[in-house]
């Protein structure tokens, strides 16, 4: 249902690309552009689907504890995260970071940490118990270790004022984190090597929370009223546009890849 909304609000490839970072679909998605993909090694930002999840409930973090008491915010926001898998389907990249956003909330409203690694082992586990099939599933294994990367290498342990730069260096550092264990995967299953993964993560790794925001906005506004939501589509336009760009320019740069 949601990716009919945003293909009828964004046109190709555009409208495609969006729904592969929101929820992993890669059907509609133009055969030319899997293949920059993987050239450009930014095959990794579809199995950033599930941390659609984690932004969503950092937006709502910020609104609902200003109103209701934070464990009432905590269920508010697990009722969200049910309703947002319902929506969109259950895709593996959504499952596991729907499992692992509700077992971080519990454990908030317990008093403990979070429990990221506790959190992605569950949610690992729960999955392949569920469907014992996704563990050869491309978009499962994706999903896992690059949530896992972004665990283990991710974190941000400063505390400066956020400026404009730490906001960008802080995404680029997700993004590069997500790439350490689903660059063995992309090679196994795809015998191929990108050369150039370093530059366009610089260019585009800072812009994809971003575009998860702008396009979750856009999806909002257009089920409400849909002229609406093609304004808010130019928004999200831009920057889609801009990572089509750079994908397809350093995919075809000499020795982008490396074939085995």
């Amino acid at each position: 249902m949601l990716t009919g909304l945003i293909n009828s609000l964004l046109p190709e490839p555009q409208a495609g690309l969006l729904n592969g970072i929101l929820f992993g679909v890669k059907a509609t998605l133009d055969p030319a552009i899997k293949n920059s993909l993987t050239n450009s090694g930014t095959l990794y930002i579809f199995a950033h689907s599930g941390l659609t999840i984690s932004v969503l409930i950092s937006m709502f973090n910020l609104v609902l504890p200003r109103f209701l008491r934070r464990p009432i915010a905590n269920i508010v926001s697990l009722t969200i995260i049910i309703g947002y898998v319902w929506l969109v389907g259950v895709t593996p990249s959504v499952l596991r970071a729907a499992i692992m956003a509700g077992i971080s909330l519990i454990a908030v409203s317990l008093g403990r940490q979070k429990w990221p690694i506790l959190a992605w082992i569950l949610a690992v586990i729960s999955m392949l118990l569920l469907n014992p099939p996704w563990i050869a599933d491309l978009s499962f294994q994706l999903s896992a270790m690059a949530s896992l990367g972004i665990i283990l290498f991710g974190s941000n342990k400063e505390t400066n004022q956020k400026t404009f730069f730490s906001f960008v260096k802080d995404n680029l550092r997700i993004s590069l984190a997500a790439q350490v264990l689903t660059v063995p995967i992309v090679m196994i299953q795809f015998h191929r090597i990108s050369l150039v993964s370093p530059l366009s993560n610089i260019l585009i790794g800072w812009l994809i929370a971003p575009i998860m925001a702008l396009g979750f906005v856009m999806v909002i506004v257009g089920y409400i009223w849909l002229p609406l939501g093609m304004i808010a589509g130019w928004f999200v336009w831009v920057p889609l546009t801009y990572v089509i760009w750079v994908i397809n320019w350093t995919s075809r740069l000499p020795f982008a890849s490396i074939s085995f």
